[in-house]
């Protein structure tokens, strides 16, 4: 029976064909494991893994191992996207048993889903000996596996415990932690660590509000040196903008090709910012590219954002991007094929495999000659012209809610910062997505697919994301609507998601109950969901003057700041939000006729603190409590300034205003 063709998944349906008897994740499967009494196997990964396709070309595409796995097993395959709730369970299984995790993800689990054998990738000879062995187990040994299980229950059921010290996230916590990664920092490369080396962006973002509450230049030299170092390398697509997922070295030379959609919204706010702060002509395209790649690449047609780009083309990593020095040569003749290898580090050798090279940016293109920029745009349209001829990427198209109010929220800092229609229409349309297809009777759903919302509820990083999205189009449009979805998101999370230390559940208390409720407060590839709760709170009481969600942020920071200043990697995004309530955060309202180029409304967003709210509007507008009893002075546009829920006097000049903002 295929019972994965109708799922919203793509990785899913990528599945349906196989000769293993697949069941999607659901009561039913496990108690077919009840009936048959057999263990199940939890297959767990994603659209755009690389090793998730080999383990399926090698294994599940294979009689034999289906034959295997359907005569001693049930087997349940899972998009880790689609369900975090139950990858973060499992992924704690598979950390406590191995020592480490990642996708695919293979557990061996009871018929009531506790796990007793955990691991990742298995080649096939491994897989079918490890298919005979543990039904071998199964039959021979019950109560050794069922100890083990419990054993293994036990470790993540403390793991993922809620409780422990909790603290203020104090101005000398986040100092520490600014100081942890300038220890970390690698000062030749740039980011943080060795390989394989990830785009750190929820650390760049808290090192620039970290430089602006402090004005430590050692910060935004770290953040300039790493976006240069990644812009210029192979994470980076030099012809059609966009970040892959991680370079396999230390020096962001050679990457593993899936393109994120969270990645990339998170580093549109960074370069975004970067600019803002600095004025580089570098992070002003690099932003402007970014966002160009989000909404020409990864937009849908129902206006959300589709989850990645694939890591393979055709089952081979690096297809459609590699370039050899004779191939730029027959793309652009001999002469610009030259200019092409010695810009793009094009060399015989190669950087990647079979005497290719991955194209990364050896020269400066940002401040030179009008000619060799022209040259230059010249050669990079050509040869992505050329590179839209060979095989390209499968796309996932599923509409993942936190990771669209990520993009959002990029999106909308990006249009305001720069006056751009573009990325702001892209950014309104996203956001009526998620309110018309993703809200369902008043609950939010983790997933669509064309335009057809799943099943999966949303866990504690939809709400927060998408909330903070909410009020980030609230400032964009100046219309109250925005603000009161926000509202509902946060009330929800605050009565169902709460925990009794001022922490949070990422799962709601009336969600699937499974083998343990996870709650981690780290941040990963994405900010965790207590993290985005906790932006989306802040900004939510500056907009509407509503302690109680300020307050409930603060509690929550208070639950993972012991180890803000131990692990500065692993709590970016917390960080972050800690600077925000530091700087106030700022709020201000601009009233004014005609927002859009109102020299207001320009400064107030080119010198504003970390954090700050910023709405502009005539006064009196229903639902924006920031325009509320504003008049203008002398019916000249005005800037009420306050901090903390204290205002000061309210001014008519940019540079009255700039002053305010500069104290």
């Amino acid at each position: 029976m295929n019972r994965l063709a109708s799922a919203t998944s793509p990785y899913l349906q990528q599945h349906a064909d196989n000769p293993v008897d697949w069941w999607p994740w659901c009561d039913e499967a496990f108690a077919e494991a009840k009936r048959r009494d057999v263990p199940v196997i939890i297959s767990v990964g994603y659209a755009a893994c690389h090793w998730c396709h080999v383990m399926a070309h090698e294994s599940f595409e294979n009689d034999a191992v289906g034959a295997l796995m359907n005569d001693n097993f049930v087997a349940i395959k899972v998009d880790r996207e689609e369900r975090p709730d139950v990858d973060a369970v499992y992924m704690t299984a598979t950390q406590a048993m191995t020592g480490q995790g990642g996708w695919p993800m293979t557990v061996f689990a009871s018929p009531d889903g506790t796990p007793f054998f955990c691991g990742t990738y298995f080649p096939r000879p491994n897989f079918l000996r490890l298919l005979q062995s543990v039904t071998t187990a199964w039959r021979d040994q019950r109560d050794a596996v069922l100890q083990q299980g419990a054993a293994v229950l036990e470790a993540i059921g403390g793991a993922q415990a809620v409780g422990g010290p909790t603290a203020p996230l104090t101005a000398e916590l986040l100092d520490a932690a600014a100081d942890q990664l300038a220890r970390e920092y690698d000062p030749t490369n740039g980011g943080f660590g060795g390989a394989p080396k990830f785009p750190p962006h929820m650390n760049l973002l808290f090192q620039l509000r970290h430089h602006q509450r402090t004005g430590a230049d050692r910060d935004l030299e770290i953040v300039r040196h790493t976006c240069e170092a990644m812009a210029r390398g192979g994470i980076y697509d030099q012809l059609a903008g966009g970040f892959a997922r991680y370079s396999v070295d230390g020096h962001w030379t050679v990457p593993h090709f899936e393109k994120m959609l969270y990645d990339n919204a998170l580093l549109l706010r960074v370069y975004t910012q970067l600019w803002r702060l600095t004025g580089d002509p570098m992070a002003a395209r690099i932003a402007a590219e970014t966002a160009a790649f989000m909404i020409d690449d990864l937009g849908t047609p129902e206006g959300g954002f589709a989850s990645a780009l694939d890591a393979d083309t055709e089952g081979v990593e690096g297809l459609t991007y590699a370039w050899t020095p004779d191939q730029l040569v027959e793309a652009l003749g001999e002469e610009d094929g030259r200019f092409a290898a010695d810009l793009y580090a094009v060399t015989p050798a190669g950087t990647f495999e079979h005497g290719t090279s991955v194209l990364k940016l050896a020269r400066d293109v940002d401040d030179v000659d009008p000619t060799v920029a022209q040259r230059w745009a010249r050669v990079r349209a050509r040869l992505r012209e050329v590179r839209a001829t060979r095989p390209q990427p499968a796309r996932d198209d599923k509409v993942v809610a936190a990771w669209n109010g990520l993009a959002v929220t990029a999106l909308v800092e990006q249009s305001l910062l720069t006056g751009d229609p573009v990325t702001a229409s892209a950014a309104i349309r996203a956001a009526e997505l998620l309110a018309s297809v993703h809200l369902v009777d008043g609950r939010l759903r983790r997933v669509s697919r064309d335009g057809r919302v799943g099943e999966p509820a949303g866990v504690l990083e939809d709400h927060g994301c998408v909330a903070e999205a909410f009020c980030a189009v609230h400032q964009l449009t100046g219309e109250g609507r925005w603000l009161d979805l926000a509202r509902d998101l946060l009330d929800t999370a605050l009565a169902r998601f709460a925990a009794p230390n001022g922490g949070f559940h990422d799962t709601a208390d009336d969600a699937e109950r499974l083998v343990t409720r996870p709650a981690d407060p780290t941040d990963n590839a994405t900010p965790s969901g207590l993290s985005a709760v906790s932006a989306a709170l802040v900004a939510y009481a500056a907009l509407t003057g509503e302690t109680r969600y300020r307050e409930a942020a603060e509690a929550a920071l208070a639950t993972v700041a012991p180890v803000v200043g131990r692990h500065a990697r692993f709590t970016g995004y917390a960080a972050t939000v800690g600077e925000a309530l530091l700087a106030g955060p700022y709020e201000v309202a601009v009233v004014t006729g005609e927002p859009t180029g109102d020299p207001l409304v320009v400064a107030a967003y080119r010198h504003a603190p970390p954090g700050t709210v910023i709405v502009a509007g005539r006064p009196d507008q229903p639902g924006v409590p920031l325009l509320a009893d504003r008049p203008m002075l002398d019916g000249r546009p005005t800037a009420y300034v306050c901090r903390g829920f204290v205002c000061e006097r309210p001014v008519t000049s940019p540079e009255e205003l700039i002053a305010r903002l500069g104290r």
